[in-house]
């Protein structure tokens, strides 16, 4: 399925393939793309059929370049109210994707920046091409980076992050992994085949297990231990049809059939 705006989402094998199919505006998110997104992740929170999501962008240079410049500079034009971050009528893109509770792959095949450096840092997991680069670059823009501020400050020692907010640079992928904001970098003509077999590798998986991992890591990171130790989040898998299956396909060396129940 191809939106008018740019989306492009493929399910197969419980996966979930999402693509920002804009190369011309290197991925740029316009409203009408933000707006797509919001509404293929919502509802892959409630489809059964979707157990795992990969995120990524068409063509080999950009994965997403961030919010479309040109479509804000002709709103400028137009009217005198900014856009501020989690306002207005509709939910803020980068914490739908921020909080699906399916585990997501960012497999950034280029320049991800400003928006599009948020777009993969809501994801669980980033994989980034050799040729890769990231930043928040809006610092030299007058822009505010709300979230991407919100998320490298938890993700980098303060000093890093301070700067790489304060400079708006960007980092090559080597860089941005050995800070550990991707997972690792990969030839770019290995990018989508080794997210995908990511992806395969989580969907074979308990996924209400999975699930509940996601709700723990997100949900009770910041509490302390004894807080987060008796956090009831997320799907429980103790009580479920697939841990009675799980149990019995280790005892009968077979493969487990999950249900998802």
């Amino acid at each position: 399925m191809r939106t008018e705006n740019g989306l492009v989402v493929e399910v197969a094998d419980r996966v979930a393939t999402v693509t920002l199919d804009r190369p011309e505006r290197l991925n740029a998110l316009s409203t009408g793309l933000q707006r797509d997104l919001v509404a293929a992740f919502d509802g892959f929170v409630d489809d059964p059929d979707v157990w795992v999501v990969v995120l990524t962008g068409a063509g080999g240079k950009a994965f997403c370049a961030g919010v479309d410049l040109r479509e804000i500079r002709e709103n400028d034009a137009s009217s005198d109210k900014g856009l501020r971050p989690m306002g207005g009528a509709s939910r803020n893109v980068f914490e739908t994707v921020l909080e699906c509770t399916k585990p997501t792959i960012a497999a950034i095949n280029g320049w991800a920046l400003g928006g599009g450096f948020e777009l993969a840092l809501a994801c669980d997991i980033r994989l980034a091409a050799e040729h890769a680069r990231v930043g928040l670059p809006e610092a030299k823009r007058g822009m505010g980076a709300n979230v991407g501020a919100h998320l490298v400050g938890r993700m980098l020692p303060p000093g890093v992050a301070y700067e790489l907010l304060y400079t708006g640079d960007d980092l090559a992928a080597a860089d941005a992994a050995r800070w550990g904001l991707v997972n690792r970098v990969v030839p770019a003509a290995e990018l989508a085949s080794d997210a995908a077999s990511l992806a395969s590798r989580i969907a074979a998986n308990a996924p209400l297990t999975v699930r509940r991992y996601k709700a723990a890591l997100g949900k009770g990171g910041s509490l302390p231990l004894s807080a987060a130790l008796r956090l009831d989040v997320g799907p429980d898998p103790y009580t479920s049809e697939d841990r009675v299956e799980g149990v019995a396909a280790f005892v009968e060396k077979r493969d487990p059939v999950w249900r998802a129940r």
